[in-house]
């Protein structure tokens, strides 16, 4: 499986709201610059995560992006469905294909026992997906010694 820049994409940049921000909005270009991602692009994928409900957005000088619910209810398999069509190893994995409607019909459908296996891996990565959150992320970039970044909007005078 080949995840597409909006999934990777994606990814970082709610990683980067959650350990970077918590609940107060962010600026887009604050996410773009700390995660070296086109401004416009993020728009598009956020977008989408907006739709799923795991983004939210507000206007005005102190607006911005955060998240919709907190890190540890988000999970990477929501954003990977959010942002990606299918999340498939391969096309043909029998039951999830016939789930969705795919426009290539396998000529082996029921009769390869390799779509077994993809099915298996599918089952597998799904459940991984299922249980990293976003706080599991944040708690990772800690243990990695991440250097949060402070709101540049916040100042403070002596």
């Amino acid at each position: 499986m080949r995840l597409s820049t909006k999934s990777r994409y994606g990814l970082r940049a709610l990683f980067d709201i959650a350990y970077n921000c918590g609940e107060k909005p962010t600026q887009i270009q604050d996410i773009s610059r700390r995660q070296q991602i086109s401004p416009r692009y993020l728009e598009q994928i956020f977008q989408n995560l907006k739709r799923a409900g795991i983004l939210k957005s507000k206007r005005g000088p102190q607006g911005g992006y955060c998240l919709a619910k907190k890190p540890e209810d988000i999970t990477v398999l929501e954003i990977l469905n959010a942002t990606e069509q299918d999340v498939l190893l391969v096309d043909c994995a029998g039951a999830t294909a016939k789930k969705r409607k795919r426009k290539i019909e396998c000529p082996f459908e029921g009769q390869c026992v390799t779509q077994t296996v993809w099915e298996d891996a599918n089952t597998l990565l799904n459940q991984l997906f299922g249980k990293l959150t976003l706080q599991t992320l944040c708690q990772r970039g800690q243990e990695m010694g991440i250097k949060k970044e402070l709101d540049p909007r916040i100042m403070y005078y002596i």
